[in-house]
């Protein structure tokens, strides 16, 4: 008897990989204009972010949104990969929505050209690319392929913070982005209504991942999202230390954000040392690459 053939896992499609690459480099720019021109969004970016740490929050989630965008697309299977889609995804829709809400503070008749044209290119490409991404996760949905099983769970004080999070950030991002001016009070530095909805896109869109994290429960499926969650906890920090009086430390707001970031960077570290150094031979199943 021929032995059984070994199986043929789900690939990344290409179409989905240039997407996630061509994403990546996007929010690179994105993080620029708000993470490194904090202060000078009224010139560089789409609509003018204050105070100035509404941007650096702003900017460390687009380019730890760009880390996990560029690991996933140098995956080969997409049981690695799919951890970013959904989140990315989501974000775009909603951030899409929220520039629909808030059309009148966007710079698109700005008097400077550059102004302009960031608040067009912004326009563009948040009409763009959720049609793109939906239309290409659903040709991914349709590829053949098997799924690898887990083979190595997460520990369970993880799935726990995992968990806890996940519903922190997506209890607490619906509510922001549904009700901006009700929801804001909680927020431990003043939002406008869009910078409200623009947080809270992020916070849900960074809530799905982390739902999905716990879905997968297998280290080997989220190691670019830990990677992603770790980048995502320091850059918060180090925002938080460029600006500290913008937050009443009086009040426990300032306090619960802090101690949230820092749960955070421990399971994001954690993550990222239980996927390093790349795995040795027989140490994932078969087909698992250990990096694309």
């Amino acid at each position: 008897m021929r032995p059984p053939s070994p199986p043929v896992f789900q690939p990344l499609s290409a179409g989905l990989r240039l997407m996630l690459v061509f994403t990546s480099v996007l929010v690179a720019i994105a993080g620029v204009q708000l993470y490194v021109l904090t202060e000078q969004t009224a010139h560089y970016f789409a609509w003018t972010v204050g105070p100035p740490l509404t941007a650096a929050f702003l900017g460390a989630a687009y380019w730890a949104s760009g880390l996990l965008e560029l690991l996933a697309a140098r995956e080969r299977l997409w049981a690695r990969a799919r951890v970013a889609v959904p989140a990315v995804l989501t974000f775009t829709v909603l951030t899409l929505l929220a520039t629909l809400l808030h059309r009148d503070r966007f710079h698109f008749a700005a008097p400077a050209a550059l102004t302009r044209a960031a608040a067009w290119a912004w326009l563009a490409i948040y009409v763009a690319v959720p049609l793109l991404l939906g239309a290409l996760l659903l040709r991914q949905f349709r590829a053949p392929g098997e799924t690898p099983r887990r083979e190595r769970p997460l520990p369970t004080g993880i799935l726990v913070a995992l968990a806890v999070q996940a519903g922190t950030l997506l209890g607490f991002g619906l509510t922001l982005f549904v009700a901006p001016e009700a929801t804001a009070t909680l927020w431990p530095w003043a939002l406008t209504p869009l910078t409200g909805r623009a947080v809270g896109a992020w916070l849900l869109g960074l809530g799905v991942a982390a739902a999905q994290a716990c879905a997968e429960d297998d280290w080997w499926r989220i190691g670019a999202a830990m990677r992603s969650y770790t980048l995502l906890a320091a850059l918060e920090l180090v925002g938080l230390a460029r600006y500290p009086r913008t937050i009443d430390w009086t009040r426990p707001g300032g306090w619960i954000y802090l101690a949230f970031l820092v749960s955070i960077l421990a399971v994001g570290l954690a993550g990222w040392l239980a996927t390093r150094p790349a795995p040795r031979r027989g140490d994932a199943p078969v087909g698992w690459p250990a990096a694309g």
